[in-house]
């Protein structure tokens, strides 16, 4: 299969308290389309570093990052931002929605900014919502939900621009046990039918357990990359 992610020796230091940290250093990866992958690592290792350098919210200091066969190291910054809407979507450990705006609202944003038409964006936000299981909770507000219901619109919101690629970081760390299950089942799904590609930086067992592959950074370097067999259910 064509890779959907190749990067090829990507480092990033940063400056903390003027001593340079080495956050990423010399990694390689290639992932691709339909992966379920787990970054772990101790904290610090460099799991959230090496997901913004591959989601583009960070630069590398050095290296390349293809995604699609598009090198966004090499892209202006206005470039990088269409490139983020239109490519990949981002699911964060704080949720991250706008809290004035409803559930629906907070899902529409994105394709709006893609310029879809209202009908369109209609059916699309219809559809993930039957996905996430949260048609009733549609004109809600952030503040009325759950955690774990934020999280699954913070996912809906993610799969709104139809990307080939999903970033997680930390999505299940704010969770209980049976929120963290939903969300996960619920990725899971996505990436067995419509061939999704997910990468997850977490220490979450529960998201280890059904990872696919599983890569083990320390101190900013891959020590090991793993396949195996991944657990259904929690």
């Amino acid at each position: 299969m064509k890779d959907v992610i190749d990067a090829h020796n990507i480092s990033k230091t940063y400056n903390r308290d003027t001593i340079p940290v080495a956050a990423v250093q010399h990694v390689h990866l290639h992932l691709v389309r339909g992966e379920f992958t787990a970054l772990v690592g101790p904290s610090g290792s460099g799991k959230t570093t090496l997901l913004n350098l591959i989601g583009g919210l960070d630069r590398p200091d050095e290296g390349s990052i293809l995604i699609h066969g598009t090198d966004i190291t090499k892209l202006s910054a206005n470039q990088l931002i269409d490139f983020r809407l239109r490519n990949i979507g981002f699911v964060f450990q704080s949720f991250n929605l706008v809290p004035v705006l409803t559930a629906r609202e907070n899902v529409e944003l994105i394709m709006q900014l893609q310029g879809m038409k209202g009908s369109e964006i209609e059916a699309r936000v219809q559809a993930l919502f039957r996905q996430i299981g949260m048609e009733d909770k549609m004109n809600t507000r952030p503040s009325q939900l759950s955690g774990g219901q934020q999280q699954r619109v913070a996912v809906a919101r993610a799969l709104a621009s139809k990307p080939q690629v999903i970033l997680a970081d930390e999505p299940t760390a704010n969770l209980d046990s049976k929120s963290a299950g939903n969300l996960l089942d619920i990725m899971l799904k996505l990436n067995q039918e419509e061939q999704m590609t997910f990468i997850f930086s977490t220490h979450d067992q529960r998201v280890i357990e059904r990872a696919r592959r599983v890569i083990t950074l320390v101190d900013g370097a891959i020590v090991s990359d793993t396949a195996r067999v991944a657990t259904e259910s929690t």
